[in-house]
């Protein structure tokens, strides 16, 4: 544990160490934290980024430093992160500071320049970010909004928007999501056993249908008729 304390001098090996070992506490810090910190950086997201980051980028290039110090305050800053998402669940005027409500950049194809000051980014970003949703034109939109992290939600006007089989009053089955049976190469019991199949089963419809051995198999999924889709490796 040497690694862990600040000294005159540290080795190649030390270094490795302290770096792997930070990496590691920095993973199970993310994961207490939850998935939302590694999803979409809102207020409080980015300042525990760049508050963790710095602290543990110092033992990490200065062997006179210890990581206990570190890795205390990173663990503080945790529990405080922890808190604080807790009272934007109970809090509303604390909910409204961090995450405030989304604001208007455009409405009934009109662009609203009091938005994009608000917002701070230029026109032309505001058209970039059309041109990646292949919206050609501002005048198609109903609604666009500004999100509290940074992306623009965009809303097109009714003539525009595309039509679905309801709208032409076409009846198709409901989406049933597949259910994975062999994933690089390994068989799946779980998914195999909830679909009341076994592996003699399972090995049996893949010789029939595909003439390929399981190691051969990169996907196979099975849809709610019992129709078997395979991937193999290429």
């Amino acid at each position: 544990m040497h690694f862990f304390y600040g000294q005159d001098s540290l080795s190649i090996f030390q270094w490795i160490i302290r770096a792997v070992f930070s990496f590691f506490f920095l993973l199970l810090s993310t994961k207490i934290m939850g998935q939302r910190s590694i999803s979409q950086l809102r207020l409080l997201d980015f300042i525990m980024a760049i508050s963790i980051g710095n602290i543990i980028a110092h033992p990490l290039s200065d062997q006179h430093l210890s990581m206990k110090g570190a890795m205390v305050t990173i663990s503080a800053l945790v529990f405080l992160y922890l808190i604080l998402i807790v009272l934007s669940l109970k809090w509303s005027p604390f909910t409204k500071f961090i995450d405030p409500p989304p604001f208007t950049l455009i409405k009934d194809g009109a662009i609203y320049y009091k938005g994009l000051r608000k917002a701070r980014i230029p026109l032309d970003i505001l058209l970039s970010e059309l041109r990646k949703k292949q919206i050609e034109d501002p005048q198609k939109v109903a609604l666009a909004l500004w999100e509290p992290d940074g992306t623009i939600s965009f809303f097109l006007k009714a003539e525009y928007n595309a039509l679905t089989p309801k709208d032409l009053n076409i009846n198709i089955p409901s989406f049933k999501h597949p259910i994975t049976l062999i994933k690089d190469g390994q068989v799946d019991m779980n998914h195999l056993n909830k679909i009341g199949k076994d592996e003699d089963w399972l090995k049996k419809q893949i010789k029939t249908e595909y003439s390929v051995e399981l190691s051969q198999i990169l996907l196979a999924t099975i849809d709610t008729n019992n129709q078997l889709t395979v991937f193999l490796y290429y």
